[in-house]
């Protein structure tokens, strides 16, 4: 019987532009780019160069400190350019598609982690503490797999799961030879695949976001205390590493949800990772360009609270299960501004007439802060949204402070960025949290190395 978890903090953000449950396939784009950026703790050391072919599984960089860790191409082609930026810094690795898709195979047969390595598949696991790629020096005392998102405009993994159910086990029972495997369920979904999973222990959370993040399900299964440090990996990745284990060769194929009140009809696209954003947001927006008299729209490369910006010439993250599309805001007008009583606008307060019509309604929010950053007031506001056992607004204190033995007692160990991003959502001081915080983890892990 599967342990259920009642999360009572928190707090759900009901956007509009949900992705509808109909998956569509976008047509193979010509250019691929794997970035670094999307691996963070790594130090990137190119291995091919330019015009050279490669094939899907081939690796296109490694990590200086630990060149086991590869980083491969996710299809097959040619070394298009090698991208730096200031410094000589590596910013991408384009590779030209050539549209037959052929694929390093790989001997399934040995050690796991071994085959993790040589695949690229190790570079999708992280671990906590710092939230970055992990090493393969370590031994971990657990691994955990989040199988949801409760943020607003998330992917259903449920759905994204159909007709996957064997390659997500597969996945599951791969990382069970490395380490005790955790998978948090979420108390809506039904799936077999997931309820009953095998070679690992389902634990059933229920409450508001942020209950899917696995940094929430490792502070109330299994903490991480200093000295101790857990792996986690994405719920479409698992299955990435089940179709290695079943076919031998790597297939970064998963479906992504395009979804965001800008988007003529939010649906979900099989994709890539690493492929062009045109061709999935070609004609798909409602205003042609990303800027227009009507105003301009932001662009998330991931989810609206945790993605970063950017734009239709971009590359998906390696990481990324959605790309949401939202106002910029840049030409709004509200008419005497709060004074109205703000029928459509979302309030974490009763400040606005909103709050009658309850949680079903659906809210159009742009991207503006609406303020700047202002004094830290002891209001206990992060607290209520946070439901870890750490006081969220005295970490956040004493990582600004840069008071590491403080930082260290208030438990910096177990979070990411994203267990901030709902705080940094109704935080009135308008801090950039997540920014802080992923400060603080570098700091401290240069500190510690």
């Amino acid at each position: 019987m599967a342990k259920v978890i009642k999360l009572r903090k928190g707090l759900d953000i009901n956007l509009k532009g949900k992705a509808t449950r109909e998956t569509l396939t976008v047509g193979c784009p010509g250019e691929y780019a794997l970035v670094p950026d999307d691996f963070h703790g790594v130090k990137p050391k190119v291995v091919v160069k330019e015009g050279d072919a490669v094939k899907a599984g081939d690796a296109l960089f490694v990590d200086k400190l630990h060149p086991e860790v590869k980083f491969v191409s996710p299809v097959s082609g040619t070394v298009s350019q090698v991208e730096r930026g200031d410094r000589r810094k590596l910013l991408s690795i384009r590779v030209k598609a050539d549209g037959k898709q052929e694929a390093r195979q790989f001997d399934t047969k040995g050690d796991v982690k071994a085959l993790m390595l040589e695949s690229g598949l190790f570079a999708f696991l992280r671990q906590r503490p710092y939230d970055v790629v992990a090493n393969p020096e370590d031994m971990p005392k657990a691994i955990f797999v989040s199988a949801f998102n409760s943020m607003p405009l998330a992917q259903d993994f449920e759905y994204v799961l159909q007709g996957q159910e064997a390659e997500f086990q597969a996945g599951l029972s791969a990382l069970a030879k490395l380490a005790r495997v955790y998978l948090g369920v979420s108390a809506k979904q039904t799936a077999k695949a997931l309820t009953e999973a095998k070679d690992c222990e389902v634990n059933i959370f229920d409450g508001p976001a942020p209950a899917g993040n696995v940094g929430v399900q490792i502070n109330h299964v299994n903490p991480v205390n200093k000295g101790e440090l857990v792996w986690t990996m994405g719920a479409e990745e698992v299955i990435f590493l089940g179709r290695l284990v079943k076919t031998g060769k790597v297939d970064f194929t998963h479906t992504i949800a395009l979804a965001g009140s800008e988007v003529k009809e939010p649906k979900y696209y099989k994709v890539k990772v690493g492929q062009k954003l045109t061709t999935l947001l070609n004609e798909k927006l409602k205003i042609k360009n990303e800027k227009s008299d009507e105003g301009s729209v932001r662009i998330i490369n991931g989810n609206v609270m945790t993605g970063l910006k950017t734009t239709a010439e971009g590359f998906l993250g390696a990481h990324a299960t959605e790309v949401n599309v939202i106002p910029e805001g840049d030409h709004a007008d509200e008419m005497l501004g709060w004074i109205m009583p703000r029928f459509n606008t979302f309030s974490t307060h009763r400040s606005y007439f909103s709050w009658l019509f309850g949680k079903k309604k659906e809210y159009v929010i742009d991207a503006r802060i609406k303020g700047g950053e202002r004094h830290m007031i002891m209001s206990g506001e992060y607290d209520k949204v946070f439901p870890m056992d750490i006081y969220a607004g005295y970490l956040v204190k004493a990582i600004i402070a840069g008071d590491i033995d403080r930082q260290e007692a208030l438990g910096i160990y177990e979070v990411a960025p994203e267990d901030f991003a709902i705080a940094e959502f109704v935080d009135s001081s308008k801090l950039e949290l997540q920014r802080i915080v992923r400060e603080g983890l570098d700091i401290l892990r240069k500190e510690n190395a």
